[in-house]
């Protein structure tokens, strides 16, 4: 397998594919001095030292299969391997894909940041290996989509070409983003009590995080996916500061009932409504018409109901000091509130006291109404701008960053209906546009800055999410929040396992009672990308403490594992158990899988690749 890119995500897949899966991998990536520094991965997983510094030496390419340390086989600065090794350009052309195999290859990973780069790498790697099975990094989703079809169809005809009618072929196209895989979780955990939920097929699943009755499993509780580490009951990232007591994922029947007590990872079915999608929540209609509440201050809508109940008084007091027509007394009051000349001075006195006091009430009038088609010629004007937080907002999410990720994550919880008060240092941010649409108030300034957090409220917010590029950013806003409001929700996108381990533990000792979370796109990320590349359609993660569950969709024809064997046979402790049966709503756990049948598994990586 081939993995090509030039940031963390690369370095972790391809740690993923050849620690996890056994796969042998070359690594196309630019030179050193544009390289970022890899992430040290594997040592979760590891069964020994020594296979934890197999994978870390994958990871950083400095020892292939059959080459020593620091120097990569097949040839030196740089070079490659027959299968494993590591391939530096700087420039991803025909010539270096060639060179990293593709013509031989099984899959290609194109995960660079450029969508640009990926798509024509794609469009040659296709032509150089039809039967190629591609996977492509895309920030552009509908874009993506026609890539994927395209490059299906190029394949077919291929196919078709060269073998003839009925030749099999295992080519695919999966277009999938680093960003779309780990928004969820990260929206999740900035909330208390979000669900994350798994879409397959019209299937909609819910994991969900509460303690065990001690029933047994599935007693009230739904299925359970995990138990979580006994080290924080709050649900925090246990293993992150607690090595010696790891997460139990997929645990069998008696694990569960020993377990009573503790948090565990629960999986429901949310019911679709007629049509097979998801109730979405209610959302305000987007129109270019801001509502009239928009429009128009507080403090300015009450000014003028005062002064409209001031017009209706007059009109009732002179219809009774003249005894007229009650809609006669009110045309009058209007006259002599506009000022118009219709002076009552053979009148009694006391309607020439209230047309006095209508002329006055015209005055105070007129600067208000000013202040109005003022206010509101500027609520339109600015209706393409970015809001202020407004005074008094509470229970919010202060989402720091608006890059990929932010954008992702700010559109997942704006889905929630949940309030979110964004902090972008850069005016030009790609997450700025969907901000302003979505109508989310904006602080622009750097977040390390006195006084930017403030203006964001975070004194009075539910959560702070910071998900910018920079490990030392987040970090420093996390400090000064906590400083600020001790018992804050926090979540930190850290880039460093070793970095997020320290910080996690400081955090967790300094404050007890708040809960600290950490979260790695690139960990979330990878093993979706690395499902993708080894033909499986995987649907989602779930993050668990510092470890990931997958979903996957799977054929059950060609899987000793499964087929033949019934939904409660299908099932290994600690590494996959068989969820539904796609097309069936009456599945139970004595049907016998057969040919033909596609399931939804839940699987640790490992599982997944057992069953491949």
């Amino acid at each position: 397998m081939v993995v090509c890119g030039d940031d963390g995500l690369a370095h972790r897949l391809a740690a993923e594919l050849r620690g996890v899966y056994g796969e042998q991998v070359t690594l196309v990536v630019p030179p050193n001095e544009r390289t970022v520094r890899p992430p040290v991965v594997g040592r979760a997983r590891s069964a020994s030292a020594a296979l934890f510094d197999r994978v870390v030496s994958a990871a950083v390419g400095t020892v292939g299969r059959s080459g020593t340390a620091g120097q990569p086989p097949g040839g030196t600065g740089g070079g490659r391997a027959d299968g494993e090794g590591v391939l530096e350009a700087a420039e991803l052309t025909e010539a270096v894909l060639a060179e990293a195999g593709v013509a031989r290859a099984a899959a290609l990973a194109l995960v660079y940041d450029d969508d640009e780069t990926n798509i024509r790498a794609a469009l040659t790697a296709r032509r150089l290996n039809p039967r190629l099975r591609l996977v492509l990094r895309l920030y552009n989703r509908r874009l993506g989509q026609h890539i994927e079809d395209l490059l299906d169809q190029a394949a077919a005809l291929a196919a078709g070409d060269d073998g003839g009618p009925g030749t099999a072929i295992e080519a695919s196209t999966t277009v999938l983003s680093d960003a779309d895989t780990a928004a969820p979780a990260l929206a999740a955990t900035a909330v208390a009590g979000t669900s994350r939920v798994v879409q397959a097929e019209g299937l909609l699943l819910r994991a969900v995080e509460r303690p065990l009755s001690g029933d047994g499993p599935g007693t009230g509780a739904g299925l359970t996916l995990a138990l979580l580490s006994g080290g924080d009951p709050a649900g925090a990232d246990g293993p992150f500061g607690a090595v010696e007591q790891q997460p139990r994922l997929l645990p069998d029947d008696e694990e569960v009932r020993q377990a009573a007590g503790r948090q565990a990872v629960v999986l429901e079915h949310v019911s679709a409504p007629a049509g097979g999608e998801p109730a979405a929540p209610a959302r305000r209609a987007m129109t270019g018409v801001p509502p009239l509440g928009s429009l128009f201050s507080r403090r300015l809508r009450w000014s003028l109901a005062v002064l409209v109940g001031c017009v209706v008084g007059l009109a009732v007091a002179l219809w009774v000091v003249t005894r007229i027509h009650p809609l006669r007394a009110f045309y009058i009051t209007l006259l002599d509130l506009f000022a118009i000349d219709d002076p009552a001075v053979r009148e009694p006195l006391g309607r020439q006291l209230l047309q006095l006091l209508s002329a006055f009430v015209g005055l105070l009038l007129l600067p208000v109404l000013l202040a109005a088609a003022l206010e509101a010629f500027g609520t339109f004007r600015t209706a393409s701008a970015l809001r202020k937080p407004p005074r008094g907002l509470s229970g919010h999410v202060v989402l720091l960053g608006l890059g990929k990720i932010g954008t992702r994550v700010l559109t997942r919880l704006r889905e929630l209906n949940i309030p979110v008060v964004c902090v972008e240092s850069d005016p030009e941010a790609r997450g700025l546009a969907t901000a302003r649409r979505l109508r989310v108030p904006v602080v622009l300034g750097d977040v390390t800055q006195e006084g930017v957090l403030e203006a964001a409220q975070i004194r009075r917010a539910e959560a702070l999410l910071a998900v910018t590029s920079s490990d030392t950013t987040n970090l420093e806003a996390v400090l000064y929040a906590r400083t600020v409001r001790p018992d804050l929700r926090v979540v930190l996108r850290l880039y460093d396992d070793d970095f997020a381990t320290a910080v996690y533990r400081t955090l967790r000792a300094a404050y007890p009672q708040a809960l600290t979370r950490s979260r790695s796109v690139t960990h979330l990320a990878a093993p979706a990308f690395a499902g993708a590349m080894l033909g499986r359609q995987v649907l989602g993660a779930v993050a668990v403490e510092r470890r990931v569950l997958l979903f996957a969709a799977i054929d059950v024809d060609g899987h000793p594992q499964l087929e033949g064997r019934t939904v409660r046979d299908a099932f290994r402790a600690g590494s996959w158990r068989v969820l539904a049966l796609l097309g069936r709503t009456d599945t139970a756990s004595d049907h016998v899988l057969r040919k033909g049948d596609r399931v939804v598994v839940a699987a640790t990586r490992r599982g997944l690749a057992e069953l491949r």
